[in-house]
């Protein structure tokens, strides 16, 4: 045990974690020091709470089992968040809202299971100020009454199987004598089965035969709890020995160096046909072995295919509160008819002139394409009004890019012209820095640092018009990067891609 400053010993830790974990603003979540004990298919109730009492409708809400990965119930903007939950509590798990406005959030988890058997974390976030409390729940299964029964003689006695399922957690198997004596037993069999459930078998050879009654009792170590089965042993059922067995027995070592000599001058005539046997018995299972793999190499492969096709449904069932998986959001979304211009640019980059021909060059491209400003995207259309659309921008060779898409007001063709009438809502990498940004010539409406842990190859863009949506993917890794959400989009919308990042001062263009 380590020892902590003042003669604390750990032991004391966890309990000190639950009832007080203080904020620097003075708050402090408090749990429940002793463990939660809930019946298996029963309702538990973790408690915690913050203190001194105050509404937390404001706060973020995070209840989480073993890992802040584990989502068991997230509570955020005054509604449960669904999508972060993972899928073996929904519907199970839900916030004991009666008592938010005076700082309680106890947890009630439905139809408890054994794998809920465990540590919570009850996560408190408000603003930059966030803390925590734990909550242990064990979970308790009473399983059936053991079932005994002989098996048959065996070392000059009888053996007796105990056997019974549905415990948790693993319990204790012993057997004991009418007058209450512990009989020792073989080594107990415990199984988990499927459900998290333990299934236990113990066997006992009894050679007394005067021992009448034999009971054997299974408890569940948590609660105490325990059950019992009694049998008879009746005393003829028992093996005896007769005088034909004792004459046998002084026959049989003399039949027994007989028969060794018989046997061995039969195996070393057949030993070279056990040979033959045994190598195509080897050829045999090998060929049976890669039966075997195949099909089970089979089995895991439409295993894969059924569980990735059930999470596919489960997206497209909510797939706008999900931020993943961009190859099946591109079922949502229309491909756009945009071309980008790498090798045009590629070709000015290495001319001195090329920064003087790039405003010239522009002119000549489609109504979509003339902003002017160096934009390395063509749209083979008038710009987007309605629908959802994606496209994908090749990233990988540029050391500094802008990608996204600016906004032209529909209030005439003139507006096309005007690079002021123009908002971009962009994503901008310069060194190793990424930043969204949203702006126009006169204001910068949002500028916001992001964090991409992989270099992107390719960036894929998904345009929803209908919710007024932008979001930015990592193609390398699939990962969500960002997202534009406004009201309503009031224009024309336009792809952009430049080489370079988007400079701003209070007098330039975006």
């Amino acid at each position: 045990m380590v020892d902590f400053p003042g003669g604390l010993p750990a032991g004391f830790l966890f309990p000190l974690l639950l009832l007080q974990l203080s904020t620097a603003s003075g708050l402090s979540v408090e749990g429940q020091a002793e463990p939660v004990v809930a019946p298996l298919g029963a309702d538990a109730s973790l408690p915690c709470r913050l203190a001194p009492e105050q509404s937390m409708a404001h706060m973020s809400i995070r209840w989480y089992h073993g890992q802040p990965s584990r989502a068991v119930l997230v509570f955020r903007q005054g509604q449960e968040q669904v999508g972060e939950q993972m899928l073996e509590y929904r519907g199970r798990a839900e916030l004991l809202r009666d008592a938010v406005g005076s700082g309680s959030v106890a947890l009630l988890l439905r139809r408890v299971r054994a794998s809920d058997d465990g540590l919570y974390h009850c996560r408190f976030e408000d603003g930059d100020v966030s803390q925590e409390a734990l909550v242990q729940l064990n979970v308790v299964g009473l399983g059936s009454a053991p079932q005994v029964h002989m098996t048959g003689p065996k070392e000059g006695g009888i053996q007796v199987l105990c056997s019974s399922s549905g415990w948790f957690p693993r319990p204790t198997l012993q057997w004991t004598d009418t007058t209450g004596r512990k009989l020792p037993s073989l080594p107990e069999s415990h199984t988990q089965q499927e459900d998290g459930l333990f299934h236990v078998d113990a066997s006992l050879v009894v050679t007394d035969s005067s021992l009448g009654n034999l009971t054997c009792s299974i408890q569940n170590p948590l609660s105490g709890q325990e059950k019992t089965s009694t049998i008879f042993l009746p005393e003829p059922f028992f093996p005896r020995v007769s005088a034909w067995k004792l004459a046998l027995a002084g026959t049989l070592p003399i039949l027994g160096l007989l028969l060794i000599g018989i046997s061995y001058a039969g195996w070393r005539e057949h030993q070279n046909k056990e040979k033959q046997i045994k190598e195509k018995e080897k050829e045999d299972n090998e060929a049976k072995h890669m039966s075997r793999e195949k099909e089970l190499v089979l089995q895991a492969k439409g295993e894969l295919e059924a569980e990735l096709e059930r999470r596919r449904k489960l997206y497209n069932q909510d797939w706008k509160k999900a931020p993943l998986y961009p190859d099946w959001r591109k079922e949502h979304f229309k491909p756009a008819p945009v071309i980008t211009k790498h090798q045009m640019i590629q070709s000015n980059n290495s001319d001195p002139e090329s920064k003087e021909n790039c405003t010239d060059e522009t002119q000549e491209l489609p109504l979509s394409d003339k902003q002017g400003d160096c934009n390395l995207i063509t749209l083979g259309q008038e710009g987007f009004l309605w629908k959802r659309h994606y496209w994908e921008v090749d990233v990988e060779k540029v050391e500094e890019w802008t990608v996204g898409i600016y906004e032209v007001p529909s209030d005439g063709p003139e507006s096309f012209e005007e690079p002021s009438r123009k908002t971009f809502r962009v994503l901008v990498k310069k060194g190793d820095k990424y930043k969204a940004l949203a702006c126009c010539s006169k204001n910068i409406f949002l500028e916001k640092h992001v964090s991409v842990e992989k270099r992107p190859c390719k960036i894929m863009l998904f345009l929803d018009i209908e919710d007024s949506d932008i979001s930015f993917y990592n193609m390398t890794d699939g990962s969500h990067i960002f997202s534009f959400n406004q009201s309503k989009f009031s224009g024309s919308l336009y792809p952009y891609f430049k080489h370079g990042s988007m400079e701003l001062s209070p007098t330039s263009k975006c």
